[in-house]
């Protein structure tokens, strides 16, 4: 590591960490009956992932600077109500960060991709009233092409022009491309099986049970390398697929 960089690290060092001890997580509330359903523990990861913003859920609506209730903006429809998005913590940026993202075509996406069991439990209100936002992939693709030599080779074709490399029963990352939720899919690989048990994201994933280590040798990204990756796939040609597919996790 080159002296410019060490001295740089050891500057970010010296920093306040941006609401850390001032402010915490952000706080989210939404009733029991859209909580129980799960769909928090499968949506908050993919967003703190992007933005490396925390998020908590709190037990009283009046401690919370975001909801999903009754009020405010029409988000999405399931478990029997239409749920609606107010912010009464406007002014805190994480806060706004996770209320614009939970209106966004990405976050509206990730919901209603909620499926335990195969089956979609959320789906747009008939009347939307969120403009979508456009996707934008910010990260470096020659690394992205780097990294996944390195770290998804082993088992994906990751490039266009060879033939080498992947497991034939692997969908390629052409064929990934193709899938109308391929963000989703490369942003939360890690939580999709069966990469949880091999793959460690600095500062996301927690480190493997000791009674349970790795099976294989673990791949090992970092956040900017997963945005590489996501940058590189976002330039590939998606595959020809010929017919509708069913996207499946993977």
């Amino acid at each position: 590591m080159g002296l410019r960089r060490i001295l740089f690290l050891c500057a970010l060092c010296l920093l306040p960490l941006k609401g850390a001890a001032e402010d915490g997580p952000v706080r989210l509330y939404a009733p029991p009956a859209l909580a129980d359903t799960g769909v928090f523990r499968y949506i908050l990861p993919r967003f703190s992932l992007k933005t490396q913003v925390r998020v908590t859920l709190v037990a009283d609506r009046a401690d919370a600077q975001v909801v999903l209730g009754d009020e405010g903006r029409a988000l999405f429809e399931g478990a029997g109500a239409v749920w609606r998005l107010a912010v009464p913590g406007e002014g805190a940026e994480d806060a706004g960060r996770l209320a614009n993202w939970l209106a966004s075509d990405v976050g509206l996406r990730t919901v209603t991709g909620f499926a335990p069991d195969g089956v979609a439990l959320f789906a747009l209100p008939e009347v939307a009233e969120a403009e979508p936002e456009a996707v934008v992939i910010d990260g470096d693709a020659a690394l992205g092409l780097d990294v996944s030599r390195r770290a998804c080779a082993r088992c994906h074709g990751v490039e266009p022009d060879r033939s080498g490399g992947g497991i034939g029963s692997t969908p390629s990352f052409r064929v990934l491309r193709a899938l109308p939720d391929w963000e989703e899919r490369f942003g939360a690989f890690y939580v999709l099986n069966p990469h949880p048990a091999f793959t460690q994201i600095t500062d996301v994933t927690e480190p493997f049970p000791i009674e349970r280590p790795s099976p294989i040798s673990p791949v090992e990204m970092s956040i900017d390398e997963l945005e590489a990756v996501m940058a590189y796939v976002w330039g590939l040609s998606p595959a020809d697929l010929g017919a509708p597919l069913r996207a499946q996790d993977f």
